[in-house]
């Protein structure tokens, strides 16, 4: 008698002991009674290839990357898809049982879905976005604001040079601010993100001065540990709407499960509260 191999997948990162994906992944498997598991993966830059091109052979279809990882891994994938291409990173990785590498970056569609659905009124068109930070998370959401229809993304980062290479990767509509400057792009920006990790829990604290802030903005922050950062506590203050950072995580996380799963979940006040909850 043989039995199915139970597939599984994971996230691949250093660290990955804080990711919230194993709680997210697990709880829909569980949700819509698949079989699965989804485990964390600590993987040192220098194992990473040799571990990712076996991972097949232990029955793994797909995994997450996530820091320090996103950009190395388009080296060694088999298949790349544009917006991973052109965003230059991936997240997201489909393993074939030959052992072919397939990346996908879906961070950009999950931070469109997050802000849709955080501030069901936000119009793409409606004026200037304002980005913090030149990373790969930043990447994935000039990418994203640019096919909306943003007109113009205003980018300031601690480091001009990487805001720099961003801007001449994606063309005319990023303009670069230098860091000493960046409160005054927020100046009639509808839109405001924060995608550094300035903020975070353990990280340097998010200092940029909001006075040009207009209350009309919708203010975001990738940000999700703490789940209200001192960016959208003060936005609120102003009266700006906010969205907090989870949902970039939680809709970035549904079209790789369904790529590996089979299965489409939802992402809903449920798997909110659940992920929330650990």
């Amino acid at each position: 008698m043989s039995l199915s191999r139970i597939p599984l997948a994971g996230v691949i990162g250093n660290p990955v002991g804080h990711s919230r994906s194993p709680r997210l992944h697990n709880y829909w498997l569980q949700r819509y009674g698949l079989a699965g598991h989804y485990v964390p993966l600590h993987i040192e830059e220098r194992d990473l290839e040799k571990v990712v091109r076996t991972l097949h052979l232990a029955g793994f279809v797909g995994a997450n990357v996530t820091i320090p990882h996103k950009e190395v891994i388009l080296d060694m994938a088999d298949v790349v898809t544009e917006r991973a291409s052109q965003i230059g990173a991936a997240n997201a990785l489909v393993l074939t049982p030959d052992g072919k590498i397939h990346a996908d970056n879906t961070d950009g569609i999950g931070f469109l879905a997050s802000l849709q659905q955080g501030a069901p009124d936000w119009e793409a068109t409606s004026g200037p976005a304002a980005l913090i930070g030149a990373g790969g998370a930043a990447r994935a959401v000039v990418s994203a604001l640019l096919g909306a229809g943003v007109p113009e993304i205003r980018i300031s980062n601690r480091t001009r040079e990487r805001a720099e290479v961003l801007a001449n990767d994606f063309g005319p509509r990023v303009v670069v601010y230098d860091w000493l400057q960046a409160a005054n792009m927020l100046e009639d920006a509808a839109t405001v993100v924060n995608t550094s990790s300035l903020g975070m829990v353990g990280e340097p604290e998010f200092r940029v001065p909001l006075d040009g802030l207009e209350p009309s903005a919708v203010v975001t922050d990738v940000v999700y540990a703490p789940l209200e950062t001192t960016l959208l506590r003060e936005a609120r203050k102003i009266g700006c709407r906010t969205v907090d950072g989870l949902g970039m995580l939680l809709h970035q996380a549904a079209p790789a499960f369904e790529s590996w799963f089979g299965q489409r979940p939802e992402v809903d006040a449920e798997t909110r509260a659940f992920v929330l909850g650990g």
